[in-house]
């Protein structure tokens, strides 16, 4: 146990659902797959589920206080009065967990709860169980965690910023604001094999004229904008106008942060970015 006084009091721990709890969930109600390799499955489970106990252990025995969440059960509610938030199982957990930060003032800590052993790694034909995960955003594994856990719980850590994109979707009369991704965002038609069609631009602050509708006005006349091109747009009570832009038949759109550009858009083309970066690609 690390000396002194715990930096982090009061924490969530969100929990991975794994493959062999969501397919044992279909199997009784007789609507799992048949082709599933079930021993695999379940000693992926085991893994994962001895690395939650030695995790809970770390925390009772360090005098942290802290509740459990199922990750597909995890909602905003669950982060009040939380000081650190650790996700276990692998990237795809810590990437959940993190549309649910959205102001970014709750520190997270993923650990790996099932990594890729040396051993999978030197294989060449793909033996190993493609089911582990590679950790890339996890601060430690259910190996290390042991020595490195109780150090970060006691200030031994370094906190990092990491960037992240938003998208805000709107119509004629609503606007939703999705949470924020912190690895990449794919705009697209919902069917893979269907064109996207959708027209691209840039915004920039719109010069607008206010105009009188003239006749039926009672008290002040409504005061409507009136752009160059005839329409503008509203972002955060600002007006903006559209410029260069140009309607696009594609694939879809796809835009990356530096944590996602070493993830599935590299393989699309995509370069790597320095983890500290701002910027999108």
């Amino acid at each position: 146990m690390a000396g002194g006084t715990a930096l982090f009091r009061r924490l969530l721990v969100v929990i991975k659902q794994t493959a062999y709890e969501e397919y044992s969930q279909l199997r009784a109600r007789g609507q799992a797959p048949k082709a599933l390799r079930w021993k695999r499955l379940e000693s992926r489970y085991e893994s994962h589920k001895e690395c939650v106990n030695d995790l809970l252990d770390i925390l009772r025995r360090n005098d942290i206080a802290f509740s459990c969440v199922n990750r597909v059960e995890l909602d905003r509610q669950h982060l009040a009065d939380v000081d650190l938030v650790i996700a276990v199982g692998g990237d795809g957990t810590v990437l959940s967990t993190a549309h649910f930060l959205d102001h970014g003032t709750i520190p997270l800590l993923g650990i790996n709860s099932d990594p890729i052993s040396e051993a999978d790694k030197n294989v060449k034909k793909k033996k190993g169980d493609e089911r582990r995960s590679h950790g890339a955003l996890c601060a430690c594994t259910r190996n290390n965690m042991k020595g490195k856990l109780p150090r970060i719980l006691h200030g031994g850590g370094v906190l990092s910023e990491k960037a992240r994109i938003q998208c805000i979707v709107k119509s004629t009369f609503s606007e939703t604001r999705l949470v924020p991704a912190l690895n990449d965002l794919l705009i697209a038609n919902p069917s893979p094999a269907a064109v996207s069609r959708y027209r691209m631009g840039w915004l920039k602050l719109a010069k607008v004229e206010p105009i009188q509708p003239g006749l039926g006005s009672w008290g002040e006349p409504n005061i409507l904008p009136r752009s160059q091109y005839g329409t503008v747009t509203r972002f955060g009570g600002e007006l903006y106008e559209e410029h260069n832009s140009l309607n696009v038949w594609s694939s879809g759109l796809w835009i990356s942060t530096a944590t996602g550009s070493t993830a599935a858009i590299a393989s699309a083309g995509g370069k790597p970015m320095e983890p500290s970066s701002r910027s999108l690609q």
